[in-house]
C-alpha cells in the first residue's frame, strides 16, 4: 500500500524503468488528445470520435461541442497533474497508473453496456472512436504497466 500511497511523495521512482518511460509517453499522448478535444471540439467530435451531425432547432451540436470541450479540459487538467507527478513526485506514478486504468476500464465497460442495451450507435456515429476500439488494448497495457510500476527496478532509483 505504501507504493501506491506513500506517506511522503518523493521524487524517486522505484518501479521498473520501462513503466516510467511508458508513463511519460502515455501522458504525452493523452495530453495531445486532451488539447485537441479542448481546443478543437468540432474536429475532435466528428473527425476523431466519428460522431454524426445531429440537426434540430435550436442546433443541438453547440451543446455537444461545449460538453466535448469541457471533457477535454477535464482530461487536460488530469494530464497536468500527471506531468507534475513526473517532474516532482515520481513516487505517485503507480497511483496515476491506477487512475488511468480506472478511467480506461470504465470507458470499455460503458461501451459494452451500451452495446448490450442496443444503443443504436450507427445512428450517432460513422464508426467506432479510437478511444472505444483501443480501450481493451489500453486497459491490458495499463494493467501490465501498473504492476511494473510497483515492482522495484534493478536497484536503481529514477
Amino acid at each position: 500500500m505504501n507504493k501506491l500511497l506513500p506517506v511522503v511523495a518523493k521524487n524517486e521512482f522505484n518501479g521498473s524503468r520501462i513503466s516510467l518511460w511508458l508513463f511519460i509517453l502515455f501522458t504525452g499522448l493523452m495530453t495531445s488528445r486532451s488539447i485537441v478535444h479542448f481546443l478543437f471540439p468540432e474536429y475532435a467530435f466528428h473527425e476523431v470520435a466519428n460522431f454524426s451531425v445531429i440537426s434540430g432547432q435550436p442546433d443541438p451540436m453547440v451543446l455537444f461541442y461545449r460538453l466535448f470541450s469541457l471533457w477535454g479540459l477535464a482530461q487536460l487538467i488530469f494530464c497536468l497533474v500527471c506531468w507534475l507527478v513526473i517532474c516532482r513526485y515520481k513516487a505517485l506514478i503507480p497511483l496515476m497508473y491506477l487512475l488511468w486504468l480506472v478511467e480506461w476500464a470504465v470507458r470499455a465497460v460503458f461501451h459494452t453496456i451500451s452495446v448490450i442495451h442496443n444503443v443504436p450507435s450507427a445512428v450517432y456515429t460513422n464508426e467506432l472512436a479510437p478511444g472505444v476500439s483501443f480501450a481493451p488494448l489500453v486497459v491490458g497495457l495499463l494493467v501490465i504497466l501498473f504492476f511494473h510500476s510497483l515492482i522495484s527496478g534493478a536497484g536503481d532509483r529514477l
